[in-house]
């Protein structure tokens, strides 16, 4: 299957290097180009693109408007949002990320971590090393808009929530099973559930909550560690 790839960057010279890497790999390909956020949400809807590679500065509609945008369209659910960056440590990321982002990786991204990042966004995971969750989003998220409800969270299990807040502090699949003495299917199993119980898109989405919810606060040691 075929992961089809929209680009939206307001730089001509930046779309052209992704498209000639992405085109050059078997098993995706750049179905069109947009040139700001507005022509991004038209795109997403009419090439029924898999992962739109969004840039957050452009002219007119930015990226963040475009992400909420796509974000809130039912009809495009399945898209997924890997915001590129100059700055990865921009505030502007983790509002990104809010407005349902699944991921972001640096314009001087190798073409391999690339690829790999389209893939990962694909298939539904969210694309957030440790170091970005305990550093970006540790630093930014919690003050820039007032902690959700917690009220959402008693629908998990005590395992969901357990498994939460380890999602939060960044860690993978695999690294939460061998944490919890857990089959990595199973640990996968209890993330799509909480993801499916609180009505989230991807893991991006869990860590967002997890500390607007104040569940996961910025400078909490991991648990057990």
């Amino acid at each position: 299957m075929t992961i089809r790839v929209l680009l939206a960057d307001d730089q001509a010279l930046i779309r052209a290097g992704f498209k000639m890497i992405i085109d050059a790999e078997p098993g995706m390909q750049v179905v069109a180009e947009a040139s700001d956020g507005r022509e991004a949400v038209e795109l997403a809807r009419t090439q029924r693109a898999d992962v739109v590679l969004m840039d957050i500065r452009m002219p007119g509609m930015d990226g963040l408007e475009a992400t909420r945008r796509l974000s809130a369209d039912d009809s495009l659910a399945g898209v997924r949002v890997l915001v590129v960056t100059t700055f990865e440590d921009d505030d502007n990321v983790v509002l990104a990320l809010q407005a349902g982002a699944s991921g972001f990786v640096g314009k001087n991204v190798a073409p391999a971590d690339l690829l790999q990042a389209i893939r990962v966004v694909a298939t539904g995971e969210a694309l957030l090393s440790p170091a970005a969750t305990r550093g970006l989003i540790g630093r930014f998220l919690a003050d820039l808009r007032p902690p959700a409800s917690t009220a959402a969270l008693t629908v998990l299990t005590d395992r969901e929530r357990e498994i939460l807040i380890l999602v939060a502090h960044g860690l993978s699949n695999d690294e939460i099973a061998a944490r919890l003495f857990l089959s990595p299917l199973t640990a996968k199993t209890h993330v799509n559930r909480a993801m499916a119980k609180l009505e989230v898109r991807d893991r991006a989405q869990l860590v967002v909550l997890a500390y607007q919810s104040g569940v996961v606060t910025p400078g909490d040691p991991l648990p057990g560690g």
